[in-house]
């Protein structure tokens, strides 16, 4: 596989670059999780890094490559199919007109 030098924005990885292996289509992965040991011993915590594009040439405005973002949500966004129904939000009592 082969892998490219992608560079780090935000978060404790700031200016740092890694080699990150990229998939069939020739693309780093779209969500990048690097786990930071506890040290005490408890659950290992996630630092989430999102793929943006790096930057645009000048003249034709061609993407130039990529690079990772921090992401202080900790969350990935779930994918939204069709056929799933959202999360129903607080229920609150519609409100009534008064007559």
């Amino acid at each position: 596989m082969r892998s490219q030098p992608t560079s780090f924005e935000g978060g404790p990885m700031d200016g740092r670059t890694l080699p990150i292996l990229l998939g069939p289509t020739g693309h780093p992965p779209k969500w990048y999780e690097i786990p930071v040991p506890d040290p005490d011993g408890g659950a290992p915590t996630v630092l989430l890094y999102e793929r943006v594009p790096s930057g645009y040439s000048k003249r034709l405005g061609l993407q130039k490559g990529w690079k990772y973002a921090y992401s202080p949500t900790g969350e990935k966004p779930r994918p939204r199919w069709p056929w799933t129904k959202a999360k129903p939000k607080a229920e609150a009592e519609p409100e009534r007109p008064e007559a």
